[in-house]
């Protein structure tokens, strides 16, 4: 038998127990205690019905660069780190957003450049984006951006690349991310974890 079966064989007893108080014994206080033990319990039970379910980070993704021929394969990786391990989605929405913490980014991959957006993306200090949404002088949102290319997001050249191959796509233009550049990312990437001097 399960804890949690365990728990609500336990809490239907209480429930016995409360309305035989509530039957058998005549006496006031013990009656509204029974009263009270029957609501405890009852809620106990609605609590133990709801399926448990662990809270645990999302599965880490692996993606064969080989198998990506198109902009659009690339693209589509992108859109699937931006809203899991790049946690951009937390903060950054893709169309207006009330009360939002930091800019949005429906149609930036049109408006900015992708040298600007790499910038953006390893190096947020750089440049503050004010927000212009609300009367009188422009403010600084209230969130700050982290550095996504390290810990603890810690997204790879090639990554954060689709990252921005995502943004260009749902901006209706065109991505500038080539394969190659990708296969080029991964490979720095291994070169540098293989390198004794990289520590």
């Amino acid at each position: 038998m399960s804890e949690v079966a365990f728990l609500q064989l336990l809490s239907l007893g209480v429930v016995g127990v409360g309305i035989v108080i509530l039957l058998f014994i005549r006496a006031l206080f013990v009656r509204v205690v029974g009263f009270v033990v029957i609501v405890l319990a009852m809620f106990t039970l609605i609590g133990l019905g709801v399926p448990q379910m662990p809270s645990l980070p999302p599965a880490v993704e692996q993606f064969d660069l080989a198998k990506i021929k198109t902009p659009t394969a690339i693209a589509a990786i992108g859109q699937k780190i931006f809203f899991s391990k790049g946690q951009c989605s937390l903060c950054h929405s893709i169309g207006p957003r009330a009360g939002a913490r930091c800019p949005d980014l429906k149609g930036i991959g049109a408006k900015l450049t992708r040298e600007f957006l790499f910038e953006s993306l390893t190096d947020p200090q750089a440049y503050i984006s004010l927000d212009y949404r609300h009367e009188g002088l422009p403010k600084q949102y209230p969130a700050r951006m982290p550095y996504i290319h390290r810990n603890p997001i810690a997204l790879t050249k090639g990554e954060i690349l689709t990252v921005i191959a995502f943004l260009q796509q749902m901006s209706g233009e065109p991505v500038s991310i080539k394969v190659q550049e990708l296969m080029d990312a991964s490979e720095a990437v291994e070169v540098a974890s293989v390198s004794p001097s990289a520590s």
